[in-house]
């Protein structure tokens, strides 16, 4: 008997739990969605292109200079160059 009341009170507790967390999420959400509703921009500011990128990009898309020299000019980690110059082209030709 003793078991069967724990198992009990375990169980009760546990839906309980899971309400308050089901109610938390549900609450974050909607703080969120209000908080992009009112324009707020969650994330770190990106940062600005080096002075240099434009000059660096084109040498690099003409075949003068390799990524990874690219990427060490404008004083940036080689993915973070190519993800840069995949938006700089897609925001400069379209």
């Amino acid at each position: 008997m003793g078991t069967f009341l724990s198992d009990i009170v375990l169980q009760v507790l546990s839906f309980v739990a899971e309400n308050e967390r089901s109610n938390i999420r549900q609450r974050q959400a909607e703080g969120i969605a209000a908080a992009k509703a009112r324009g707020v921009k969650f994330g770190r500011p990106p940062k600005p292109l080096p002075e240099n990128f434009h000059t660096v990009y084109q040498r690099w898309k003409n075949g003068k200079i390799t990524g990874t020299k690219a990427a060490e000019e404008c004083n940036m980690p080689i993915t973070t160059f190519r993800y840069k110059a995949d938006i700089y082209e897609k925001t400069n030709f379209l």
